[in-house]
């Protein structure tokens, strides 16, 4: 198990300052937007950082914790939820997701973000089904450019397996999930904005079938602005809010 060490020296100010530069920004966005600035939910991306750099978000009021990645994210929940001292945390699983990790996400995962495929909805709902006593909420992945690699359904296929349609009505079949909206990642080399106004314009779709399906989860770091913009109401921030990543050895 991982263990939540006293962070560095430093570290706390380092991470309340970084808080309220992007507090900042996002505060300018909404109001820029016509927004009320509380719509809109931070979700700290802290893959490759330690859980003490969690559990200090978490003290300044960021409860809402993304990771990409089962092999960290499995101990670093578990460290995290047997210390007593850690506040209530809500974890998003925002990773490109495979069946075999399905049983260990949904153990921990409140919302995974990155549901692209009927396979893996079924596998997901399997182990949901086994584990937990309500359903687990989940995002279906959009491809906003149908780039081999990223992961997410495409907007205008009717695959069986991974078209956007299929997987809505693959999770709507399964009690052990709710469908609770949609995410994207920004097509790369591309201006965000046209992009995540596609993206509000699949939200808008999927709520007209499922209208509690609200969330949509847009928006890092580079281009949070433009993701507000066009409706998001979760951003993942991890480089604005944590610094630059430690390189993976």
């Amino acid at each position: 198990m991982v263990d939540v060490a006293l962070p560095r020296p430093g570290r706390h100010a380092e991470l309340a300052g970084n808080l309220a530069r992007v507090r900042d920004r996002l505060s300018a966005a909404c109001e820029l937007a016509g927004r009320d600035a509380t719509s809109v939910t931070l979700v700290a991306v802290t893959k490759t950082y330690p859980a003490s750099d969690v559990r200090l978000l978490a003290e300044l009021g960021v409860t809402d914790v993304g990771e990409n990645r089962d092999q960290e994210a499995a101990p670093k929940t578990a460290a995290l939820a047997a210390d007593p001292t850690t506040p209530p945390l809500r974890w998003h699983f925002i990773g490109q997701l495979q069946r075999n990790k399905c049983r260990s996400v949904a153990a921990y995962a409140d919302v995974v973000q990155s549901v692209d495929r009927v396979g893996l909805v079924r596998a997901l709902a399997a182990a949901a089904g086994r584990l937990r006593d309500r359903p687990l909420d989940v995002l279906v992945q959009v491809s906003l450019d149908d780039a081999a690699g990223r992961g997410g359904v495409s907007i205008g296929s009717t695959d069986a397996e991974y078209g956007l349609w299929p997987v809505v009505e693959a999770i709507r079949a399964e009690s052990g999930l709710r469908l609770a909206g949609v995410m994207a990642v920004a097509p790369l080399q591309q201006p965000p904005g046209p992009a995540f106004a596609r993206l509000a314009d699949v939200a808008a779709q999927v709520r007209g079938v499922v209208p509690t399906a609200g969330t949509v989860s847009a928006g890092m770091s580079a281009d949070l602005e433009a993701a507000i913009a066009n409706g998001a109401t979760h951003v993942r921030i991890g480089s604005a809010l944590l610094g630059n990543r430690p390189t993976l050895r």
